[in-house]
């Protein structure tokens, strides 16, 4: 099993803390985003989409796609079990991981790629060939994460993680979400977000994080 990979974007940070919490390691292969590795000839004969994490399992088997890559791992090794062990913590479980992307992860890289110079004529991930960055999706993206945090803050307040009472993965999504916010795109925690604060402080203080 080989692990195409990127430290500089959360979608792979995400699959690391994911095999971290599980214990899984695997061979892993560093792709420069930022000069366009992942564009390459020698990338794309891996994934013609261009998108990392790209998982390449021992018979040759291709997985893109954070989540898929995630299911995969957690079928083949459910404990420690982070999405879910009944229907309704598994429907709960996607429910907010999904939250997670589309109300934050989403704002986030839109005010990064749509605002980033070396994006400009790369709007979109992946092979996508040129398309222009919209200034006005960064400016958006930003309103979309201020209110990515005061909801979450708000749920917070009742939870101790994000799916509820248990790690999961969307506390996976949420940490690279609020990191990758915090720095690549210049929007942190507000300060008076102080249950956020509380939770973030507390997840990444997990071993996993570091990964």
């Amino acid at each position: 099993m080989k692990l195409y990979d990127s430290k500089m974007a959360p979608n792979p940070r995400r699959v690391r803390i994911f095999m971290a919490e599980k214990g899984i390691s695997c061979e892993t292969v560093q792709v420069d985003i930022m000069s366009g590795e992942n564009l390459s000839e020698e990338f794309l004969s891996i994934n013609p989409r261009g998108v990392l994490p790209t998982l390449v399992l021992d018979d040759g088997t291709v997985l893109d796609e954070t989540v898929a890559i995630s299911r995969y791992l957690e079928e083949t090794q459910p404990e420690p079990a982070l999405m879910g062990q009944d229907a309704v913590s598994k429907a709960k479980i996607e429910g907010r991981q999904r939250h997670m992307e589309f109300d934050g992860l989403i704002g986030a890289a839109d005010a990064f790629r749509n605002s980033f110079p070396g994006f400009s004529a790369r709007g979109l991930a992946g092979n996508m060939g040129e398309v222009a960055a919209i200034p006005d999706l960064a400016a958006r993206g930003k309103q979309v994460v201020a209110l990515f945090y005061t909801n979450l803050n708000d749920y917070l307040s009742s939870h101790e993680y994000v799916a509820g009472d248990e790690f999961s993965i969307a506390d996976i999504t949420a940490l690279c979400t609020v990191d990758f916010a915090a720095g690549a795109s210049r929007l942190p925690i507000p300060d008076d977000c102080e249950h956020l604060k509380r939770w973030h402080a507390q997840v990444s203080a997990r071993d996993s994080a570091a990964a």
